[in-house]
């Protein structure tokens, strides 16, 4: 009896060994599953779930815009006198919807190249007004006058077209104008070929950006979309900031430092984007970079909304902005497990550089450089709620459920065995007395 009790409990305590030990073999065999599903289904190509999901998103994108309406054009005109803006908006379009086009694989590289058709759908349930609202924003063309041509004798002969198109330094357009372009009256004047369209983001429509090449993933799963090159762009990079809770799904919000726009003193490998020396003083003001060689040599500058993270000096002449990192950030939510981004806003801010010109009319009133915020966007887009159910099931779920058995196996055997083997040196105690 003694015997088959003590056989009972070395039993009991053997498979409360193998049940921990097994629990302990579990974990990293169901790692290696996990690791290998995720390998399969996150690379880029034809039959994974990445794949399909990337050549054309099943997430809505928007695209918000709000105007910088310019109270007092007169007074700068003529006074030179700080900017007074009013943000209006915000303005909604879907973007991002077309699928990816010419879409070509390099076994050698491990890269797949394409083409971002680009599109854009006026939301105006999700907008302030229609694309018929008008503003009173900067004349584009006749801020990029002294940029374009720095020669004073041309600048002279540019201004009688100026002139004779009642052409000022702002200008009344409408939304849809402003963003998609219009014809220039005074570009329209010059008697020898010119682009007379202008707009924020002309041409867009029946466009493509690109060509982007990014990794695959198919050697090294850890740089799965990541680019690897992007004809005319500047690359941003992104840092951790906080681990988050997206719709019941763990992610890690990376987000855009204040760095991306240093200073090239600050970060050396911005030098590119700093392409004149006076304005900038040298390369030391920080906050915006020049994309003008990206624009054919217009002075665009980009930066975070409302000079966010900016030298105090650039956002001086202007009145009315209110930076504050919760509304003008970038950021993107990333599963950890897959790599697969679920949540991101892209805000940016565009602005127009302007310069006193003495032999155009229309800026020869300004006594300094005004770096003027034309409008800023937020681009975002969210993983939707039933593609977030699917994905806790078949993703977070599993791995949850399958962490959930390996530490009960544990805990159960740990136990078991803990408790068995109480039992039997209680029992052999009292054997021994």
């Amino acid at each position: 009896m003694g015997c088959d009790r003590n056989c009972g409990l070395i039993a009991g305590a053997v498979i409360g060994a193998v049940l921990a030990v097994f629990g302990g073999i579990l974990m990293p065999v169901g790692d290696m599953l996990i690791e290998k599903t995720v390998k399969k289904e996150a690379v880029l190509e034809e039959g994974t779930i990445a794949f399909k999901s990337w050549v054309k998103t099943g997430t809505e994108v928007y695209r918000q815009v709000w105007i910088f309406d310019v109270q007092n054009p007169e007074e700068v005109a003529v006074n030179s006198s700080k900017i007074k803006v009013k943000q209006r908006g915000p303005y909604t379009y879907r973007v991002r919807y077309l699928a990816k086009e010419n879409i070509t694989q390099d076994s050698e590289t491990h890269t797949v190249s394409f083409l971002q058709p680009n599109g854009a759908i006026f939301e105006p349930s999700l907008s302030v007004g229609t694309e018929n609202d008008t503003f009173t924003v900067l004349n584009l063309a006749v801020a990029a006058v002294p940029h374009l041509y720095p020669s004073a004798f041309v600048q002279i002969i540019v201004n009688i077209f100026i002139k004779k198109s009642n052409s000022s330094m702002f200008q009344k357009r409408t939304l849809k104008e402003l963003l998609w372009g219009y014809k220039d009256p005074f570009l329209s004047l010059i008697p020898y070929p010119v682009p007379t369209t202008v707009g924020v983001f002309y041409p867009y429509h029946n466009t493509a950006d690109g060509v982007y090449k990014v990794f695959n993933g198919k050697d090294d799963i850890s740089k799965v979309v990541i680019i690897d090159t992007h004809k005319g762009k500047k690359s941003f990079y992104a840092v951790f900031g906080a681990e988050i809770n997206l719709k019941g799904i763990p992610v890690y919000r990376f987000i855009l430092p204040s760095l991306a726009f240093a200073s090239p003193l600050q970060i050396p490998d911005n030098h590119c984007f700093c392409t004149e020396k006076i304005i900038s003083k040298n390369c030391t003001l920080y906050g915006v970079l020049d994309i003008g060689k990206c624009k054919g040599g217009k002075p665009v500058y980009i930066s975070l909304p409302h000079f966010l993270h900016a030298s105090p000096e650039i956002a001086e002449p202007v009145e009315g902005l209110s930076p504050n990192e919760e509304e003008h950030s970038t950021y993107l939510d990333v599963e950890p497990i897959t790599g697969f981004t679920l949540q991101f806003a892209k805000r940016l801010q565009i602005n127009i550089l302007v310069k006193p010109g003495k032999s155009i009319g229309a800026l020869k009133g300004l006594k300094q450089n005004y770096m003027v915020p034309v409008l800023w966007l937020n681009e975002t887009g969210t993983i939707g709620d039933e593609k977030a159910e699917m994905f806790r099931n078949q993703v977070t779920g599993k791995i949850e459920l399958l962490g959930l058995v390996e530490m009960i196996l544990i805990s159960v055997g740990a136990v078991m065995f803990t408790a068995f083997m109480i039992s039997y040196c209680a029992c052999r105690l009292k054997s021994v007395k």
